[in-house]
């Protein structure tokens, strides 16, 4: 089973882009969106039902902010999901900040985490979400299921994870109260799927669109696969799919038995 995770920034800007072409090549069985910035209603038939490689079509489900053109999660799945559900708080879901798809005793989640803006702005709510989250991630493994939480975590857990670390001690992304919420999720047992596999520095998810960072690779890793220890041997990649444009996020992958 593949599953991908991307940020694409606005489906309706990335479908201008090959999004739809590059969906059904990739051939992914789920595929977790964030930043949908669009509901339903205002989405082409191609992004509400495309295609897959073999010709059947994927399921597609949303999870819209209240706010036009703002955050917004989706999920599509190749196979139909016993149920599919939002975080259950109003706080977050008002905001489409997540999408949960059930197969099974397995639990794929699509999250866009908040951004805790210039000076902190929004770090209580971030924080907030953040302890939510990790409820229900040890909720769901407590009722039996193996979680997969995929999604632009907005948190650049460690040096490694982007390029200049120093300067970026007091930015958004890299506050302390974000690594430590990191640390806490970590410690909790829920692993990091791509580290699991890769020490490498310089491996990121996104990059400015400012001073052709991504052409200079000036990046952060910021968005994550991350899983319930007990699951971590049916994982058997993690992968960064750098070469992949459309965004100023780039999408990332694990293969799953």
């Amino acid at each position: 089973m593949k599953i991908i995770s991307w940020n694409v920034n606005g489906i309706r800007a990335v479908e201008k882009k090959g999004f739809v072409s590059w969906l059904s090549e990739c051939d992914a069985d789920v595929v977790c969106i964030q930043e949908t910035k669009a509901n339903p209603s205002q989405l082409s038939q191609e992004l509400l039902n495309p295609l897959t490689k073999d010709g059947g079509l994927y399921f597609s489900y949303f999870n819209s902010a209240k706010k036009a053109g703002y955050s917004g999660t989706a999920i599509y799945c190749k196979q139909k999901p016993d149920c599919v559900e939002n975080m259950g708080i109003d706080a977050f879901d008002d905001e489409g900040r997540v999408t949960i798809a059930k197969f099974g005793k397995l639990a794929v989640i699509s999250a866009y985490f908040p951004n805790s803006q210039d000076a902190g702005a929004r770090l209580g709510y971030k924080l907030d979400f953040c302890h939510a989250m990790l409820e229900k991630c040890n909720a769901l493994v407590a009722e039996g299921f193996n979680i997969v939480l995929n999604g632009d975590y907005n948190i650049a857990h460690k040096p490694i994870d982007l390029a200049n670390p120093k300067s970026n001690e007091h930015n958004a992304g890299y506050l302390p109260e974000e690594r430590a919420w990191m640390d806490e999720f970590t410690a909790a047992g829920y692993v990091d799927t791509f580290r699991h596999f890769c020490s490498e520095p310089a491996k990121y998810t996104w990059w400015s669109y400012r001073f052709h960072a991504r052409e200079k690779n000036v990046g952060w890793r910021i968005d994550y696969q991350c899983v319930n220890p007990s699951f971590l041997p049916n994982v058997k990649s993690s992968t960064i799919l750098s070469e992949v444009t459309g965004s100023d996020h780039c999408p990332i992958m694990i293969e799953i038995e």
